[in-house]
Order: structure tokens, then sequence, then C-alpha cells
């Protein structure tokens, strides 16, 4: 693939390795580097990032199809190649805005290529530990009205930020800035019922490419205060809202992941 222009690929990047994980073509030799020695000490990480991949899907079709959502506001997006945000709400609703934030310089140079054609969606670069910031951006208030509802998508974000972040307090400060009627969709990483080969694999992670710590269910249950939770909760990320017939599979607990999806009244 072409570098973007301005950008070097040298390292490995937190957004390439996912893409990478996920089966993308938006990666080089570093990225497929760093992946390669996460999957030899979690060789089926893979099934869970593309759980969670899935389950980010059916979120946004949820959002778009059934509750009327039209802005999508995609915060630690990563690179919108595998299964994107986009794509899914104006499939489902022609005419939804979709906003895209990273910190990453390299994942916003690749998501502006990815959507230079697309009036309705842009990436901006901003970072979620500073949330009205964010929100004031003025690339996002031109896209999103704040006065309306709006989806935040939280996905496989969260976990790279340690409590010495207060991402409660984060996740609380975007819920008081958005209008009543708005979801928050949140996936996590957790170590909840599985092998210590997992546990070694995240550590490893959080050694040699970005901060990263697994959270228990009732920790991650902590950044739905003041959100009205959808049914079927938090969950592990196969069993929110299942496409039928399910796909026989691995039992959903193996899957390294919660997910779950809150209302603001």
């Amino acid at each position: 693939m072409t570098v973007p222009a301005g950008q070097r690929a040298e390292g490995p990047s937190i957004a390439r390795v996912y893409d990478y994980l996920l089966g993308g073509s938006h990666n080089f030799p570093p990225d497929q580097e760093a992946a390669a020695e996460f999957l030899a000490r979690w060789p089926d990480a893979r099934q869970t990032m593309r759980a969670n991949r899935a389950f980010l899907g059916r979120a946004v079709t949820y959002l778009a199809a059934e509750a009327g959502i039209r802005q999508f506001l995609d915060i630690g997006s990563g690179i919108p190649t595998m299964g994107n945000v986009h794509e899914i709400a104006q499939y489902a609703a022609p005419g939804a805005r979709v906003a895209y934030v990273d910190n990453e310089e390299v994942a916003v140079l690749h998501s502006r290529a990815i959507l230079a054609a697309n009036p309705n969606a842009i990436a901006v670069q901003a970072d979620l530990r500073r949330p009205r910031e964010l929100l004031g951006s003025p690339p996002l208030q031109t896209l999103l009205d704040f006065s309306q509802p709006v989806a935040l998508l939280l996905v496989a974000v969260l976990h790279f930020f340690p409590d010495s972040d207060q991402p409660a307090r984060l996740v609380a400060e975007l819920r008081d800035a958005v209008a009543p009627g708005s979801y928050v969709v949140i996936s996590h990483g957790t170590t909840d019922g599985q092998s210590s080969q997992v546990a070694e694999a995240m550590g490893h992670y959080n050694q040699t490419t970005a901060p990263f710590q697994p959270r228990s269910r009732a920790e991650i249950m902590a950044f739905f205060d003041g959100w009205e939770m959808i049914n079927p909760g938090l969950v592990p990320v196969p069993q929110w809202r299942p496409d039928p017939p399910a796909t026989p599979g691995d039992p959903p607990e193996r899957i390294a992941a919660y997910g779950g999806a809150g209302l603001r009244r």
C-alpha cells in the first residue's frame, strides 16, 4: 500500500496492527511483525478482534436502522477499513454523518485518504483525554449538530486508558455534553474467565505497542453510569444482539471482550 503524504512507516502503529489482525491491507512490515509477536502469545486474538468488529457493525446497524440515529462520532477509530462505520451507517440510513476521531496522526491520514470522496464522513485528530476540546473541534462542529442525538462509539479504545487517566470521568464528560436521546457504545478488553496466556499477551502488548489495561465486567459497567443500558446489557461481544440465526462457533465467554450500549434519557 502507499504511505499517505507526510507519514513514514517506521515502527508499529496501534491502528495498523489492529487493521492487520482484522485482515485489512493498511499496514506495513513493522505492524505485521508486532502482530506476529502478539499472536505467538495469544493465537486466538484474531477471533476476539473480529468478534469485536462484528459487534461494532451490529451496534451501528441497530442505531441507524432501529434507533433513528443519524450522527455517529467514532472516538479512537483507528483506520476505517474493515467493517467501517460510515458504510454501515450510510447503508442503513443514507445521509448519515460520521466523524472519526483518533489521536494517532497515522490513523487520521489514512482515514482522510479513504474518505476523500465522502462528503458526510470526516477524520479528525484529537485526544479523548481532552473531551471538551475534542467536541469543540471546528470540523466536528461543522459536520455534527450536538443539539441533536449522536451515537458515541468508544469501541476497543478505553482499555488504552489506565486508571490514572480517569476514563470513567472522560466518558461522563462526553455524556453530559451530548443531547438527550444520544447513545454510547462501548467494548473493552477483559481477562475475565480467560487463561493466563491472554493476560500475558495483553501484558506484552502493554510493554511493546501501547498501554493496555484489561478490566473486569464490574469495572467496565462503571463507564455506563448515567446511561440507560440497552438490552441485553453488558455481555461478551458475540452475545450482543447476534445476527439470526446464531452461527455455531467458540463459546462466547472465550472472547476476551465485553460490549454494550447505553441511552441518555
